[in-house]
């Protein structure tokens, strides 16, 4: 039997990049909070600059998934399932603990493009409906960038992010991205510095005709609310030694707990959203310390990752939700999508030292002439696109495993390879596209029917593969990313093959939002439409994902749902 504990206001399942956001809000605003977590709390001193440690052995990060429940992963319903791997990093690259995965995030901290936010309507407008591809579900968001843009703002200033506007009030921006949509005012902190490799990539971009800018980042570019500013130690994938990094363990989360509103509960691994006979969520179980536990809220709001909100949904059955919580309309799991390719392209720069092992990942000249719509598709055979990014970053093992090039015949092994490595390793500079990827019906999350955690709880399974509308789109990019390095004076160009990594670390869908219950399953405001009082944050809800990284948005997001909460709390924990 479970103990019972005190009902609070607002129980969040998971404190990381958005869960911590709401907690910020809703505790700010005099809600009662608990928030569950179920990993534990990481310090700045547990950050060690040891790449073969932390990416390789995972000797903090990797090894913080509390019950092993990574995903598991096949290309199609005909082929076997197999763990999910990525490589380097940890599966997936996704973490419990408080602050979640934004402790050891890249800290690229992006707006989604207004094209995205109606990336079907605007297609068919354009080019017409036959240039949907067969068997995709994408879908325009209920909301528009501009109803998203003041959170968008609300977070910048929150967490604090470096970077140079591009577009203020309809004004364009010189040094920005001239391609993003309006923004209320400039960044709270100014870019990170440039090095000499993104000098040398933004120099060819412009030479091109290109619109090159620094990338945003997290990653505090000059003192932020008593942080201090970047050393540049390039180990941002590992945590943060000193503080300069955006995550949610280290501003809004303490500011939450200062106001007293809000109880964390470590080690805390639920297993069940429960509901009343009409279908309203009650509370939430967990277990911590052998020992299991009920938590009754007004409000439930999920804020786990990707796989774990669509797979805490299809745990919770009830009488009132027989194939899992908000699931009668079938529509949890589905929409999946992912940035899930590897399509950098390399250049050899004879004889020139790059040091791109002097920085970090989010350090970063970026062109987004060929993200969204922002060219014309026509005859391409394909929608969409993504960033090219020329990033820092390089750590010694990486840098050490650097593929030479095909027309060299030489192996990815041997002495001939390590003499290549020797007068090369520090030459070679690395382009890499992001790309969109679109939902189609056959890319979905579902309960794996044999591979469980620890707790003998099934694991999600991801069916997943590549479309042909992405590899077009990454081929396209491959070749603008070939003339770029070209055009910076690499004497030849090779490109890694795109290929599906399996469960990626960004991951989108499975609880998509929308207008349409038979088609989504949650609103606009990330609320369930089947359990009104059941919201659920994170890049689960996103219909699209665009070509950059989810985290801004997925936290802007947040900020909305929870305020949406403030202002309509009897309404919905009614």
């Amino acid at each position: 039997m479970a103990k019972r504990l005190k009902k609070t206001d607002v129980v969040i399942v998971g404190l990381g990049a958005g869960g911590g956001i709401a907690a910020y809000v809703l505790t700010k605003a005099g809600m009662n909070v608990v928030g569950l977590e179920a990993g534990g709390r990481f310090s700045p001193q547990d950050e060690q600059l040891n790449e073969l440690g932390n990416s390789f052995h995972f000797n903090i990060f990797g090894r913080a998934k509390a019950n092993l429940e990574v995903p598991t992963w096949r290309p199609n319903a005909s082929t076997p399932t197999v763990p999910s791997t990525a490589s380097p990093g940890p599966p997936a690259l996704m973490m419990n603990g408080v602050g979640g995965s934004s402790i050891h995030y890249a800290t690229q901290s992006w707006r989604l493009l207004p094209w995205n936010f109606q990336t079907r309507s605007a297609t068919i407008n354009r080019y017409g409906a036959s240039a949907i591809p067969a068997g995709s579900t994408v879908a325009d968001w209920p909301l528009t960038y501009d109803e998203l843009e003041p959170y968008y703002d609300h977070a910048e200033y929150a967490i604090g992010i470096s970077g140079k506007a591009g577009n203020i009030r309809g004004k364009i921006q010189p040094g920005g991205d001239t391609f993003e949509g309006p923004r209320s005012r400039e960044y709270p902190l100014p870019p990170l510095r440039q090095s000499g490799y993104t000098e040398l990539v933004a120099g060819a971009g412009t030479r091109l005709g290109w619109h090159p800018f620094m990338g945003p980042s997290s990653v505090h570019s000059e003192p932020f609310k008593g942080a201090p500013a970047c050393t540049y130690c390039g180990f941002c994938n590992n945590g943060c030694f000193t503080s300069a990094k955006g995550s949610t363990d280290l501003h809004v989360i303490p500011a939450a707990e200062a106001t007293r509103k809000l109880s964390i509960v470590t080690h805390a691994r639920v297993t069940q959203v429960t509901t009343d006979k009409d279908g309203r969520v009650t509370g939430v179980l967990y277990l911590k310390g052998g020992k299991e536990f009920f938590q009754p809220a007004s409000v439930v709001l999920l804020a786990t990752f990707t796989y774990e909100n669509a797979r805490l949904l299809l745990l919770s059955t009830s009488s009132a939700f027989p194939n899992g919580l908000s699931n009668n309309h079938g529509q949890v799991g589905k929409h999946y999508m992912s940035h899930n390719s590897t399509a950098n392209v390399l250049g050899l720069f004879p004889g020139r030292k790059l040091n791109r092992w002097s920085g970090l990942g989010a350090q970063a000249t970026v062109v987004s002439d060929w993200d969204a719509d922002n060219f014309d598709h026509s005859g391409l055979g394909f929608i969409g696109g993504g960033t090219i990014q020329g990033a820092m970053q390089l750590q010694p093992i990486s840098a050490a495993s650097t593929p030479p090039p095909p027309s060299l015949g030489i192996p990815n092994w041997g002495s001939a390879w390590k003499a290549w490595l020797k007068q090369n390793a520090n030459s070679v500079g690395t382009l890499l596209p992001q790309i969109e990827t679109l939902p189609y019906e056959d890319n979905y999350l579902d309960l794996d029917p044999t591979t469980r955690d620890t707790l003998g709880y099934p694991v999600i399974r991801a069916t997943f593969d590549l479309q042909q509308n992405d590899r077009l789109a990454t081929a396209f990019l491959q070749d603008k990313g070939s003339t770029w390095l070209k055009e910076a004076g690499a004497s030849v160009t090779w490109k890694a093959t795109a290929v599906p990594i399996g469960a990626h670390a960004h991951a989108y869908g499975g609880t998509r939002m929308g207008n349409d219950p038979a088609a989504s399953v949650v609103d606009q405001w990330s609320f369930s439409h089947e359990a009104p009082n059941l919201g659920v944050l994170g890049a689960s809800t996103f219909p699209t994902t665009g070509g950059r990284n989810p985290t801004l948005t997925l936290q802007a997001l947040a900020w909305r749902t929870a305020d949406h909460l403030v202002k309509n709390w009897k309404a919905i924990a009614a």
